[in-house]
């Protein structure tokens, strides 16, 4: 296990990415994630249009989530990284979506819609039809307009050559997850099975399981873009970056969102990733074992204590939600993985809580002022009437 990591240092990095993220990140994020929502507002077939909505709607803090690896990168660069890492997040969040829809050969399907996760990071990758497996694909050019977004994001990132062998490899993984996590026609799981037992050779301190989920996390794709935009990056200081986050950092983040799914995964009979554990005490324990690995191998990067704070950042994320759960799982894992995450935890838990708090103030501000503008409306329209009638 190697004990336990020191992050004191990363301490003092956090007050400066935190005023970058909400100062300069944020509003661009929020830019970005209009603009795509009012894109695919417009997308003709409605059931992709209803899918692409909902993408935004409930899992707009992915893409805030996404948005956060901008915040370490300077200035010159920083928009477009923004650009980037949204168009990435969005094509994923969207497509996985689709993916759940009922299909004769869910697989095919699903592999063919992730597919275009493979051309949004290779800017000479044919365009293929992603949708050959579904009814309808009329989209209004939505999918290939985010595609080809974020291609032209990278073609301009300095260090993107020193990237695109990683970055591959990083989403070919995430597009065989998504392909076979649903499971196949009949609902069974052992192609992804098979295939995660296969891949967890090489990572004899995980079990086979965790090896699959760790494929299904995005971030590994998210660090190296952001990487891309420092001109001094070489090919192996990028591998070091997709080894961090894959198997360990991509394994803690998917079984934490795993155990977060876990109530409504039983409700609605999908198969969740935590459920292999014997025991929630098992559970726990290993996500604590994965989380002391994932954070000692973030602190080791030439950029460590960034690593680190996204790492303390995407955790909390979960762990938010998770600490207010009666489940005897998050109950027995919330206080370990805390732990692991060293004295980051209580700071980026507090500004993760504040965030949450000033949406929902957010939300209900915004609701008043749409029903006063209402209100307005009406009373303008009143008077009119009035003054119409008088004359």
């Amino acid at each position: 296990m190697g004990g336990w990591i020191r992050t004191d240092g990363a301490l003092p990095a956090l007050a400066g990415a935190a005023v970058s993220y909400w100062l300069c990140v944020f509003p661009d994020a929020c830019q970005e994630i209009r603009a795509w929502h009012v894109r695919a507002s417009k997308i003709p077939d409605p059931t992709l249009r209803r899918l692409a909505l909902e993408a935004y709607r409930d899992k707009r803090e992915n893409l805030e989530g996404a948005a956060a690896f901008a915040a370490f990168v300077q200035p010159p660069n920083r928009r477009v990284v923004v650009r980037a890492l949204m168009a990435y997040q969005a094509i994923f969040d969207y497509l996985d979506n689709l993916s759940e829809q009922p299909s004769d050969d869910p697989i095919t399907n699903a592999g063919q819609l992730n597919s275009a996760l493979l051309a949004a990071i290779t800017p000479d990758e044919p365009y293929i039809d992603y949708y050959s497996h579904r009814p309808s694909s009329n989209d209004g050019g939505y999918l290939l307009a985010l595609i080809e977004t974020c291609r032209a994001a990278l073609r301009t990132l300095p260090s993107f050559a020193a990237i695109a062998t990683p970055i591959r490899r990083a989403t070919e993984r995430v597009v065989v997850y998504q392909s076979l996590n649903h499971g196949d026609g009949d609902g069974r799981h052992d192609f992804f099975d098979n295939w995660a037992q296969r891949e967890a050779h090489a990572y004899p301190k995980l079990r086979w399981w965790e090896t699959g989920a760790a494929a299904a996390s995005t971030l590994g794709v998210l660090a190296l873009i952001a990487a891309a935009a420092n001109p001094s990056l070489v090919p192996d200081a990028a591998g070091a970056i997709e080894r961090a986050y894959f198997p360990w950092t991509g394994a803690l983040t998917s079984l934490l969102d795993s155990l977060a799914d876990r109530e409504e995964d039983a409700i609605t009979g999908m198969r969740g990733l935590i459920d292999y554990y014997a025991s929630p005490e098992e559970a726990a324990r290993r996500m604590q074992i994965i989380a002391i690995e994932a954070m000692g191998r973030a602190m080791a990067l030439p950029e460590g204590h960034s690593h680190a704070l996204i790492l303390a950042a995407m955790t909390s994320f979960y762990l938010c939600d998770l600490s207010t759960s009666s489940s005897p799982y998050a109950r027995l894992a919330v206080p370990l993985v805390l732990e692991a995450m060293g004295r980051l935890a209580g700071p980026t838990m507090f500004i993760l809580g504040a965030r949450r708090s000033a949406g929902r103030v957010t939300s209900r501000l915004t609701g008043y002022l749409s029903l006063r503008q209402t209100a307005q409306r009406a009373a303008r329209h009143q008077i009119l009437e009035s003054i119409g009638h008088k004359s």
